[in-house]
This record gives C-alpha cells, sequence and structure tokens, in this order.
C-alpha cells in the first residue's frame, strides 16, 4: 500500500469572514455588535471545517476540512488551542500603538482579495463589480467600480470574477 502525503496546508483570508483553502472555505467568521448596559459588545462566531462532516454534501467542492488536507492529523484540543491563543494575540495588538494598523497590514500579507482582485459583492439587492484597492481603517474593502470611482464595502458576499478564457 502506498501512502501519499499531504501537501503543507496554505490558507488566505477572503473577505470579510472567510478562510479559505486552495480556494475552498475552511473556516468563517462571524461577528456581531450588540449594546449592553455598560457600552458595545461583539459576539463572535467561529466555525472550523475539522472533518469532512461539517459541511453539507451540496458544498464538496466549495468548502474543505482539516482533516481533508491538513499535512497531518489534527486534534480538535490543540485547533482550540492555537485559536484561543492567536486571538489572545490579536486582541493586545489591539491596544499597542498603531495596533489597528499592524492588524490590517498582516491582513493585507495574508489575502489576494486586498488589492487587485476583480470580485463581484451582493449585498441585498445591490450588485457590484471592481477591482478591490486595499482597506479602510475599520475594515471596509475599497472596491473602485466602473469609472473609478472608490466605494466602501462594509457588508456583502464577495466572490471573485474570473476573467473570460477564449
Amino acid at each position: 500500500m502506498t501512502h501519499c502525503r499531504k501537501p503543507e496546508l496554505t490558507t488566505e483570508i477572503k473577505w470579510p469572514n472567510d478562510l479559505l483553502a486552495g480556494e475552498r472555505k475552511i473556516c468563517g467568521i462571524l461577528a456581531e455588535v450588540i449594546e449592553t448596559g455598560v457600552g458595545r459588545a461583539v459576539v463572535l462566531g467561529i466555525g472550523i471545517n475539522l472533518t469532512r462532516e461539517a459541511y453539507p454534501k451540496q458544498l464538496v467542492g466549495r468548502a474543505v476540512s482539516l482533516a481533508e488536507i491538513a499535512p497531518r492529523r489534527v486534534e480538535r484540543d490543540d485547533v482550540l488551542e492555537a485559536l484561543l491563543h492567536a486571538l489572545t494575540r490579536r486582541y493586545a495588538s489591539l491596544h499597542e500603538p498603531d495596533g489597528a494598523s499592524f492588524i490590517l497590514e498582516e491582513w493585507m500579507s495574508r489575502s489576494s482579495y486586498g488589492e487587485g482582485k476583480l470580485v463581484r459583492v451582493t449585498n441585498g439587492d445591490e450588485i457590484l463589480t471592481g477591482i478591490t484597492k486595499g482597506l479602510e481603517k475599520d475594515g471596509g474593502l475599497l472596491l473602485q467600480i466602473e469609472g473609478g470611482e472608490i466605494r466602501t464595502i462594509r457588508a456583502g458576499d464577495v466572490v471573485q470574477v474570473r476573467a473570460e478564457t477564449e
């Protein structure tokens, strides 16, 4: 029996809230700001596809799990520990001088969606197509639409538009 070695796991961020591995979704993040008695708070939900059973059959080809692509077996507790460690570091970074700028720079370095990607953004009934031009200080996506106008996108579903081949 031959054993097939899995390739190294490489990922990228797709604005606003997905982590992709080989253009397939492996993780999603939902954040909601709420008002509390002591001020604003964020409720954060993070879903990581650990096994093939984490997503429905109809998403095969668009989603993937760690078990399918990780170079070695991944334990749930190890993923949780790494996630909590990363969240703790990023939260601490926010309180440093220029911390938000640092996080935006890191985001840009880990995403091909930040600059120069042709995308379609759908937000309700509005559909925009344009070239990504970076991020606002608050994380909004800058999109250059037809005519050169730059629009700031703060919510919506973003998909890459493939150039037509002849």
